[in-house]
Order: structure tokens, then sequence, then C-alpha cells
């Protein structure tokens, strides 16, 4: 399924659901990022997805990067949570979503590197190597936040 997504943009259509998601800046030993590129859009991210029905939000994170990347992870804190009505995803079947996500930093701690139906590639990225990448400016922000360790309280916006 395709998506586009709009950011402060007067012609974007109207959100008609909110979804919690997580996201998840998993950084290696040796301080490079995991990253996947997303099918539906093309774009790099961090891996990820919405949270369901029964499991916690940890488990979310654990569940997603296991499903998006091989990777198995350990979440070891929260960098920030994203709500900015400005943002909306269209998706090929009718839904728009307003952005509702939470991103959290983790430690891998198992798996191997593969694809999915969610990723078409998937890979360790050195940090000075992401300006390289096709990043949408919103997960950009998220990536940002994350690597910045000193910052004192998670960004809430």
């Amino acid at each position: 399924m395709g998506r586009i997504d709009y950011l402060h943009d007067p012609d974007a259509p109207p959100a008609n659901s909110v979804v919690p998601s997580v996201v998840a800046f998993v950084q290696n030993d040796a301080g490079q990022v995991l990253m996947i590129q997303r099918s539906d859009n093309g774009r790099w991210a961090l891996p990820g997805g919405g949270h369901d029905v029964g499991e916690s939000i940890s488990d979310t994170v654990v569940r997603e990067v296991w499903e998006e990347t091989g990777i198995k992870a350990e979440v070891v804190d929260m960098s920030g949570i994203y709500t900015d009505p400005g943002h909306v995803m269209q998706y090929d079947d009718g839904e728009v979503r307003q952005q509702f996500s939470i991103c959290f930093r983790a430690r891998p701690v198992g798996g191997e590197l593969r694809t999915s139906n969610e990723t078409t590639q998937v890979r360790w990225v050195d940090p000075a190597d992401l300006t390289t990448l096709d990043v949408h400016p919103t997960m950009r922000l998220r990536i940002e936040h994350a690597m910045d360790r000193a910052r004192p309280t998670p960004y809430i916006g």
C-alpha cells in the first residue's frame, strides 16, 4: 500500500484517524544507526509501526524492529513524542492518519539484517552518512533528538 506524507501542506487531505505508533532509534556498539528503506514510499526511516491491542508499548518497539529488520532489540529509553497535526499520511485505502509517534532508543541484542514486506533495504548507517539518505524531515527530527543524549527530558511536540 502506498503512502504520501504531507507536512504543513494546505492541500493535504484532512486526517480521519490517529494511530499510536513507535519508531526505534537502534544504535550498535560501533555507533551506527539501524535504518530501513520503506516499501510504501521509498524513503529511509527508523524502523517502527502501529501499536497493537494487547501489547505494551515496549513490546511494540521490539516487535516492529524484529518484523522490519531481523534485529532483536531492547528498549533503553524514550527520546520524544511527535504529534504535529500538520503532519498527515495518506494511504491508498483512503486512511489519512495524523502523526502520533513515540521515539524510543534501543540497542541490538541479536538477529541478522533482513528485509520484509515493509522494507526494501535494511542497513546500519554511520551517523555522518545519514544526510545522504532521503529521509522525511519529521523522521530527521526524531533522529536528531535521539542522538542528542545531553537532552535532559524527552521532546514533546
